[in-house]
Parts: C-alpha cells; sequence; structure tokens
C-alpha cells in the first residue's frame, strides 16, 4: 500500500490506511452494541413478564401507564441498539463504511442514555410499588442525576480534558 494511503503515526498513533480505521472504528462500535444490547435485553425481558405475576392486578392505574411506558420504551431501544446492523446490511458492499461508522456512531451515543433513561425509570418504577410515589421520586431523581454525570457529563470532561492535554503536548 502506498505510504500516502496511511494515516500517519502523529494523528492517530497507528500506521493503519483509512479502510482499516474504520474497519476498527466499526469493531470497536460492535463491541460495545453488544454490551448493550445484554442489557436492554434483559431489562426487557424482565418487563414483559412483569405483567404476568400476581400483584400485577394491584397495580394503580398510573403505575400501570409507567409500566407500559417503560416496555414500550425498552423494546424501542432494543431496536435502536439494533439499528446500526440494519443499516449495515442495507448499505452493505456499497463502499460507505464511513458514513455506517458514522451513523453508528450517533446511534450508540443516544443508546446509552436510553438505557441509563430506562434504568432510571425501572427503578422509579419499582421504587413506587414496593415504597410508594414519594421516595420513588426522590429515588428516581437521585438515579437520573447519577446516571446523567455518569453516562453525559463525565465522557464529555473526559473528552475536553484529553483535547486539552493534547492541545498543551
Amino acid at each position: 500500500m502506498a505510504t500516502e494511503d496511511r494515516v500517519s503515526e502523529e494523528s492517530n498513533g497507528r500506521h493503519e490506511s483509512f479502510e482499516e480505521k474504520l474497519d476498527r472504528n466499526w469493531n470497536d462500535l460492535l463491541q460495545e452494541l453488544r454490551v448493550m444490547q445484554t442489557g436492554a435485553q434483559i431489562i426487557t425481558a424482565f418487563l414483559m413478564t412483569l405483567s404476568f405475576q400476581n400483584r400485577f392486578d394491584d397495580l394503580e392505574a398510573y403505575q400501570v401507564g409507567l409500566y407500559i411506558t417503560l416496555l414500550a420504551f425498552s423494546a424501542l431501544l432494543t431496536g435502536l441498539i439494533m439499528m446500526p446492523v440494519a443499516i449495515h446490511r442495507q448499505l452493505f458492499g456499497l463502499h460507505v463504511k464511513d458514513s455506517t461508522v458514522a451513523q453508528g456512531h450517533r446511534i450508540v451515543k443516544a443508546a446509552v442514555l436510553g438505557i441509563g433513561l430506562m434504568a432510571t425509570g425501572c427503578v422509579a418504577f419499582i421504587v413506587d410499588v414496593v415504597a410508594g410515589d414519594r421516595p420513588a421520586f426522590i429515588i428516581g431523581g437521585i438515579v437520573l442525576a447519577i446516571m446523567l454525570v455518569m453516562l453525559w457529563l463525565l465522557p464529555r470532561l473526559l473528552k475536553r480534558a484529553v483535547r486539552s492535554q493534547r492541545a498543551e503536548d
């Protein structure tokens, strides 16, 4: 392969072509999707079994509404997590991996936040059923705040710190 087709070591610390970088990034995205898919599927399966429990009949109308919302959200989130693979299948062989990787990246970022919201909703729902409205709002709010810090704020701060460090070097 010609040297001009290679990405310079200074730009990313690797000796790889643009296509090799895209392949590596796509494989990284697939690994992240596998991790998220397992969690989303477990929560979705958990939600799907709840309506068959004896105690389900004791839920208040708003709790049933929250349950149905969480169930629908978890099913849609599972679909979102599978979306990059569906896109890849449709675009396979068209030599647009750069676009596929870029779209996959955006979808994975949305899915990470979606899983945080779904987990928060499940915690709030369970606490509401077990302990009532007030504890559900308090604990759900705390979990939501922590999820936002872990899944949105800290990664952004780390990215900023890395860019700042690189600018100083």
